[in-house]
């Protein structure tokens, strides 16, 4: 059986929430939704937590998950990427137990609320496709980045952010302009030979799980979590 890991990077510092991955939401830890949803999927063997704090770490284990180790403070900066997060935990559990999943399913804990049918499509569709290596939920673009623009610092004049065949894209009506989608950090299927042979945290033949219905919650800021709060009471 291919197995699967659920790895919930969860740091300690965070800026815009202090302690953002322990703050209460439904009366449970915000990273405990995270790690429900990846405890109550079948087709998930193991879910594991990244972190360098002792506090996240004690109470990601009392919900259920596996934390083996300490994330170096290297790892852990506000500007630190996915991939070597990744990466330092496969290679710590190759050298540790002997253990390499063959699929690494990224739940970021900021993203509290998902459903477990979809959690499952996405990694049938991953194992049904051995070719890609890859696969990440997007929902449909609510702003059009062909209508996007950029300019330069002592610049006058506005730029296209993105240069395309079509004339004057920005004035074109959204009807005849290409579908585009946006990830929205909802949920990620690699497969672990992506990340550690690739060194990438996509690769180039990523599947796409289009999600059409649904608001999907990104708790970034306070006001996200104060929404999300309002929407678990009614």
């Amino acid at each position: 059986m291919l197995q699967t890991l659920a790895l919930i990077p969860a740091r300690a510092g965070s800026k815009s929430i202090p302690n953002k991955n322990i703050v209460e939401l439904d009366k449970h830890p915000l990273i405990a939704h995270s790690i429900k949803s990846a405890k109550d999927t079948r087709l998930i063997h193991r879910t594991l937590v990244s972190t360098d704090s002792v506090a996240i770490k004690d109470i990601s284990i009392n919900y259920g998950a596996e934390v083996p180790f300490l994330r170096p403070a290297n790892l852990a900066q506000d500007e630190t990427p996915d991939l070597p997060v990744f990466v330092h935990c496969l290679n710590w559990l190759m050298e540790n137990h002997n253990y390499r999943p063959g699929l690494v399913v990224h739940l970021r804990p900021t993203t509290p609320f998902r459903d477990i049918e979809i959690i499952e499509q996405c990694i049938e569709k991953l194992i049904n496709n051995p070719t890609a290596d890859s696969l990440r939920v997007v929902t449909p673009s609510r702003e059009h980045p062909y209508k996007t623009w950029t300019i330069n610092e002592g610049d006058v004049y506005l730029k296209p952010l993105i240069r395309s065949h079509i004339k004057e894209q920005h004035n074109q009506p959204r009807q005849k302009l290409p579908n585009t989608f946006f990830q929205p950090g909802y949920l990620d299927v690699i497969r672990a030979s992506t990340i550690l042979e690739k060194q990438s945290m996509s690769g180039t033949k990523i599947l796409g799980h289009i999600l059409y219905d649904g608001e999907i919650l990104d708790i970034d800021d306070q006001q996200s979590l104060d929404y999300a709060r309002y929407l678990r009471k009614i």
